[in-house]
């Protein structure tokens, strides 16, 4: 499935296959994908918590306000943004320049412009969040493709998880994405608004625009 067509095919999935695992090298290929998403500076500061066996996934769901697609779902992730992933961007700097993206000149640049700039806790935050989005909407796509069903929540106890499964507090929880085969009871993908009231084709500095008000 071309990458336009699983866009347009995705929808937000509630019911689950209960019957049907995910296999081991389908995960690899929804976090494979996930991973491609930009970051900052390279910062890839996205991390992946997956949960697949039953009982945790029964301990997750009433994490999750009782939703009962957290069990039903073979595989739930939970997408997490490291807030202290600029404290080892020297690692990232090394691989790009080994790569022969740029040099060692640039390299140290990046490394200090992320070491001052992201040690501004609510840069890292708003940086996490953004960063884990995008990874979070790869994976979705990715999944869409290869025949699989999501499910993007914000409906769970964060500091609930973070207790339970022992996630330190560096650690942001972004979203929850449960993962699987489609069931019947499902909705379709929802409607859309039309292009012409979410675009301003023209912007122009000092000119009224859709946005204006």
């Amino acid at each position: 499935m071309d990458t336009l067509t699983a866009i347009h095919q995705r929808f937000s999935a509630n019911r689950f296959d209960p019957n049907r695992p995910v296999s081991a090298e389908l995960l690899d290929q929804l976090i494979d994908a996930a991973r491609q998403a930009p970051s900052a500076f390279n910062l890839q500061q996205t991390r992946f918590f997956a949960v697949q066996d039953l009982e945790a996934r029964k301990v997750l769901r009433a994490i999750a306000y009782n939703q009962a697609k957290v069990e039903e779902a073979p595989l739930v992730i939970v997408v997490l943004g490291d807030l202290n992933a600029h404290e080892q961007f020297e690692e990232v700097a090394n691989a790009d320049k080994q790569a022969g993206i740029y040099d060692q000149g640039l390299a140290e640049y990046f490394t200090n412009a992320v070491k001052t700039g992201y040690a501004d806790a609510s840069r890292a935050h708003d940086e996490a969040i953004r960063s884990g989005a995008l990874a979070a909407m790869n994976l979705m796509n990715a999944a869409t493709s290869l025949g699989l069903v999501t499910g993007p929540m914000i409906g769970f106890d964060q500091d609930k998880f973070r207790e339970t499964f022992l996630i330190s507090e560096r650690y942001l929880p972004v979203i929850m994405i449960t993962v699987g085969y489609n069931a019947p009871g499902n909705w379709p993908h929802k409607t859309r608004h039309p292009i012409e009231k979410l675009l301003e084709r023209h912007g122009r500095p000092g000119e009224k625009n859709t946005f204006s008000e």
